[in-house]
């Protein structure tokens, strides 16, 4: 829920309006958008992204979907707990 409520305040829409198969583009986000996502992203869950913004393909964190995102933060999570 926190996941989807950052990326719906990026992308300037309701929560109820992002679903796990929502593609960023989709929802207007933009690279810069995108970007400040990934900081709050790595705020709210106090990890670090690995996400090269010059590269986003290659950074090791698949922003294909809302899905994807959430999937990905939960592994990160999971491994600082580790």
């Amino acid at each position: 829920d926190k996941v989807i409520a950052i990326i719906a305040e990026q992308a300037l829409v309701d929560p109820r309006d992002v679903q796990a198969d929502s593609l960023l583009a989709d929802l207007g986000i933009d690279s810069l958008s995108l970007v400040e996502a990934i900081f709050a992203i790595e705020e709210a869950f106090d990890i670090s992204v690995p996400f090269n913004a010059n590269d986003p393909d290659r950074a090791g964190f698949d922003i294909t979907s809302v899905g994807s995102i959430i999937v990905a933060v939960e592994g990160l999570v999971a491994q600082k707990a580790a």
